[in-house]
């Protein structure tokens, strides 16, 4: 069994949002007090928890890290599990991008296969390497194990594992710090 985590709040998750992508943003405070929370919640529901991994993204690493302190595991960085590379909007605030190019963010909100950052990752390759990782973390033997990472990562592998194409990637409503077992 895998768990998938989010990592907990950062300044850029507050509206209005900005496009985080592979911007390696640190936790705020509340994110530090979310990350603390999911590992008591991980304590308390998931003792049995065998494996931790997460992205190489500092606000994934830190709640992973705050998540292995409790249950006695060093997360183990993967790559794969990072969010998607937003391209040249990384770093903008959503309504920005919304006045800039408008065509290009209502199709991000349609999300599908097809779509692709400017400048950045397809939402079938942000896909494929986060399936790929999570048949590692199957093939490993220890389960069960949590992956924290990223709401768009989150929702990629919630399409496939629901069995519903990129199309209903908006569908998946995956706050800071949830825990969905996939």
């Amino acid at each position: 069994m895998i768990l998938l985590a989010r990592h907990g709040e950062t300044d850029d998750n507050v509206p209005p949002l900005r496009f985080q992508g592979m911007r390696d943003t640190p936790l705020n405070a509340r994110g530090r007090e979310q990350a603390h929370a999911l590992a008591a919640r991980v304590v308390r529901e998931r003792p049995d928890v065998r494996a931790l991994y997460c992205s190489q993204l500092g606000r994934a690493r830190e709640t992973a890290e705050i998540v292995g302190a409790s249950v006695g595991l060093v997360p183990e960085v993967d790559e794969r599990f990072a969010e998607s590379f937003r391209g040249e909007w990384e770093g903008h605030l959503f309504p920005e991008i919304e006045a800039r190019d408008p065509t290009g963010y209502a199709a991000f909100h349609r999300a599908g296969a097809d779509f692709r950052f400017p400048g950045g990752e397809s939402m079938q390759e942000h896909q494929d390497r986060v399936l790929a990782g999570l048949e590692d973390v199957r093939g490993d033997g220890r389960s069960p194990a949590i992956v924290v990472c990223h709401r768009g990562t989150i929702r990629v592998a919630l399409c496939h594992a629901h069995g519903q194409s990129l199309d209903h990637f908006w569908e998946w409503d995956v706050p800071n710090t949830a825990l969905i077992e996939l």
